[in-house]
């Protein structure tokens, strides 16, 4: 039997490797952009720059309170996944690229998960 894996391939008995142990060196950073062309750009800098091994995007629908008014606007939310090592700099990158004058820029630690993916993650990341 054949299990499908991620879209780096199939993977020969993929629920063997997992790893549930607590690690600090993995992280994903969360922040949001307007829904505009751009965002692929700023995103693709961090792959191209190796800041991250992967980036997700998905459009979302912001309700926010900004300079004393509320606004409801269509946005796309990243999902960056990196290094703890490279996250200064996957701050500072998101910081310089970022259109909006306040980014919301969350650092969310990654406690364990698949040993391979992890590995591929780090390998990606790799200055």
């Amino acid at each position: 039997m054949v299990k499908v894996g991620s879209r780096r391939g199939i993977v020969p008995g993929a629920a063997s490797g997992y790893s549930a142990a607590m690690s600090t060196d993995y992280c994903m950073v969360l922040t949001t952009f307007p829904a505009t062309p751009e965002v692929p750009r700023v995103l693709d800098r961090l792959l191209d720059e190796r800041l991250a091994a992967c980036v997700q995007t998905v459009a979302i629908q912001s309700a926010y309170r900004w300079k004393g008014a509320i606004h409801r606007d269509p946005e796309v939310l990243a999902l960056i996944k990196t290094t703890v090592a490279r996250y200064p700099e996957v701050e500072a990158r998101l910081r310089a690229d970022h259109p909006y004058e306040t980014p919301e820029i969350i650092r969310v630690p990654i406690a364990g998960g698949w040993a391979d993916y992890l590995q591929w993650l780090a390998a990606e990341t790799k200055s």
